[in-house]
């Protein structure tokens, strides 16, 4: 585990918040966001793994909750971060209420290749965007690695001509991205990783393997600020900072994140409070001018409260806390290798 510490179950327990809260539009296949939130001797942190993820795989999320509220941070290089407006699988009539939420954004990063939905779903969307932010917007689109080698060809052929800054994670696999990239390099188009950063035991395999230009980094699964640091000065290439649809209390840690980079050559997908249609404090981190600030934040009780869990979730949180901690605590009690 990247964290020097790992404090006592109990003290994480005892602050623990479980909420429930409600989206402006369905994301990812929800329509309701859960986290778990605690707080320790540096302020809140947040612990958001979505439910399919094994307890393994959370580990990490809970690694990066508990670094972020009990030790300091990095320094950070600058006070605002410049972010990207997300634009989820709507249809393309409702994208102008979507990019409404995003004020001064002129970048958007679109969902394409949703369960259902087909190609032509996605070309009507991206053509709203670029109708709604004009010539000089910039549109980056995210398959989630949902389309095999020859679709993701076929899409891309189809999209080009709404001038891309990039395409993430078109396909699932390093192979794919990598042949995907070679059979596309005459159009000039990036190719970002996100997924295999993230879900990768090697996240800068995708890199050293010839198959991303860029890297889409989160701090939740990469476990934290400091290993998150390390995965971008190792891949060598420019990063994007990203957010997996948490409170602000989450997004609160990639905001230290993007602040701590040396360089910050893209906006970040730290909007995404916008996507919310309640938060867990009365000053979210959404965008003002296409920026959020550089700060934590801390939740308001009683919005803590409004916004809780009902008991059976909360219970069910509470329990995945427990056996990620128990993870955590397998590894540090786990001998040092020979050398």
């Amino acid at each position: 585990m990247s964290n020097e510490i790992l404090p006592p179950l109990e003290d994480l327990l005892a602050t623990t918040r479980v909420v429930s809260l409600p989206l402006n539009t369905r994301f990812r296949g929800v329509e309701t966001r859960e986290a778990l939130l605690f707080e320790g001797p540096h302020g809140w942190a947040e612990f958001s793994p979505f439910v399919e993820y094994d307890d393994t795989e959370a580990a990490a999320w809970l690694d990066a909750a508990i670094d972020f509220a009990w030790r300091p941070q990095p320094s950070a290089c600058r006070t605002a971060i410049p972010v990207n407006a997300t634009v989820p699988a709507v249809p393309a009539d409702r994208v102008g209420e979507v990019l409404a939420r995003f004020d001064g954004c002129r970048t958007a990063k679109v969902k394409v290749a949703e369960r259902g939905q087909l190609l032509a779903d996605d070309v009507a969307r991206v053509r709203a965007v670029r109708e709604a932010m004009g010539a000089e917007g910039r549109i980056r689109l995210d398959a989630n690695g949902a389309w095999n080698l020859d679709e993701a060809e076929h899409a891309v052929h189809a999209l080009a001509e709404f001038d891309l800054e990039y395409l993430e994670q078109p396909c699932g696999s390093i192979d794919e991205l990598i042949e995907l990239r070679r059979r596309i390099r005459y159009l000039g188009i990036p190719i970002a990783a996100d997924e295999s950063v993230r879900k990768a035991e090697d996240p800068v395999a995708v890199v050293t393997a010839g198959a991303a230009d860029l890297v889409v980094v989160k701090v939740q699964p990469l476990g934290g600020v400091r290993r998150a640091l390390r995965v971008v000065a190792k891949a060598g290439v420019p990063a994007v900072v990203s957010s997996a649809l948490d409170t602000s209390v989450g997004l609160g840690m990639g905001v230290a994140l993007a602040a701590a980079l040396p360089e910050l050559s893209y906006d970040c997908g730290l909007g995404t409070a916008s996507l919310l249609a309640v938060d867990v404090t009365a000053d979210p981190l959404v965008a003002g001018s296409g920026e959020v600030p550089v700060r934590r934040v801390t939740p308001d009780r009683e919005l803590l409260v409004e916004h809780a869990a009902d008991h059976e979730r909360s219970t069910w949180w509470r329990d995945r806390l427990r056996r990620c901690h128990a993870v955590l605590a397998a590894r540090v009690s786990r001998p040092a290798a020979p050398r």
